[in-house]
Order: C-alpha cells, then structure tokens, then sequence
C-alpha cells in the first residue's frame, strides 16, 4: 500500500462501518472487527497521468476501503459487498458528504440484486464443492456466510431492503459453522432459499433499474465539491 492510500483513507474518508460477523449479529468470541469504508479522492488527484485508487486494503488489519465512484458503481450493479455496508447498523465514521451517501442508499436498489447475489453464491458454493471432494469437508465458516447472504439477498428481493443482522437466525447459522449440519441438509436449506428468492422477484417492491441519474448527480456534486481539497 503507498502513502497516498493511506492518506486518502486516513484524511479523506466519508464513511467507515463495521460488516461481518459483528455486524450480522453471528459474532463469536475472537471474532474480527471488519471495517469497510469510503473515500474522496481530491479532485484535482484525476487531474495527472497517474489516478488515485480506486480502493485501498489498510491501513491497519481487516480494512478495505473504496473510493466513492467505484463504490457507486458497485453499488449500482447490486454488488452485496458493498450494499451491506450502506446498511450496516455499526456506523463508525460519517462526515456529511457520507451522510448524503446514505440517505441516497435507497437510489442504489434494483431488481438487479436477484442475479447478483444468487451468482455469486452459486459460483462461490461450487468452490466448496470442490473443497469437499478433495479435502473431505468445506471450509465451513465460508459456507454459513454464503447462506447467510442467501437469507440477506431474500429479504431484500422480498422487501425491498437488505437483511444485515440476521441474529433470528443465529443458532442454526453458527451450528453450519462448527460442522454440526450434513452436506446435504446445507444444500437443501441453500434450495429452499434460493426457490424463495426467485418466487420473491414476482412480487418485489424493488424498481427494475437503479436510480443512476440521482447517483451521478451525487457524484458530480462532490468532485466540484473537492476541486479546492489538496491532493
């Protein structure tokens, strides 16, 4: 990580949250304090052959950060990464710049969210899959996460919003987590999320298409706003 990284996480951040298991409400002793944040980059940064970047891992452990366009455009495309952070209960930081960050939050919902996250928990169960035939068992922290956010995306396909703390599911949750359930009760509980995110989009609150014209706006309004702030 360069020293600009660290600047720009340091000195010009808008928002950090707190996601993971302390968020979603299925900590355990030694659980990790996972921060996720979002920065500016100076205006006058793009001005340069050499663009900031455009996210920065540190500085310190467990802490990833993402400047505010590329996280707008994460976002846009219902990546759940970063959408759960915009509703993460365990707001660290906010400057005002963040607080008009989230109050667009809604702006970033779509019916997108259905493919995004059903991909990338069938892409990520079937490299379980392979871990369990070659290694014998799966790396079961994984496995409850990727049902956790199974549950996070169903609740917003279903109600228009993301399920961050999934504490009412706790019990079983952690129960994934130690082993203590069978492959196949684990694919038959991922089956039955799945069916029901799928049966949800027919009825779902969410638009077809985020509201991008109202998050571009956002974006051009803190470029000029940090024209005058030192790179």
């Amino acid at each position: 990580m360069d020293d600009l990284g660290v600047r720009l996480v340091r000195e010009h951040t808008i928002l950090s949250v707190v996601v993971g298991s302390r968020a979603y409400g299925l900590a355990i002793e030694g659980s990790d304090v996972d921060r996720r944040g979002v920065f500016v980059a100076p205006t006058p940064l793009f001005w340069h052959f050499d663009k900031p970047p455009t996210h920065v891992d540190g500085p310190g452990p467990e802490r990833f950060s993402w400047e505010v366009e590329r996280f707008c455009g994460l976002a846009l495309d219902a990546n759940p990464t970063v959408l759960e952070c915009l509703w993460s209960p365990l707001v660290e930081q906010v400057t005002d710049v963040g607080r008009e960050l989230l109050e667009l939050r809604d702006g970033f919902l779509s019916r997108h969210a259905h493919r995004t996250f059903l991909r990338y928990a069938d892409s990520q169960f079937r490299r379980l899959g392979a871990d369990l035939r070659t290694r014998g068992e799966p790396r079961w922290k994984h496995v409850m996460h990727l049902l956790r956010l199974l549950i996070s995306g169903r609740h917003l396909v279903e109600h228009g919003v993301p399920l961050v703390d999934v504490g009412d599911y706790r019990d079983r949750l952690l129960a994934v987590r130690r082993g203590e359930l069978g492959w196949a009760e684990i694919m038959e509980w991922r089956s039955a999320l799945t069916a029901e995110l799928g049966a949800a989009l027919t009825r779902s609150p969410l638009p077809a298409e985020p509201d991008r014209r109202a998050v571009e706006d956002f974006l051009i309004s803190v470029r000029r706003r940090y024209v005058e702030v030192d790179g």
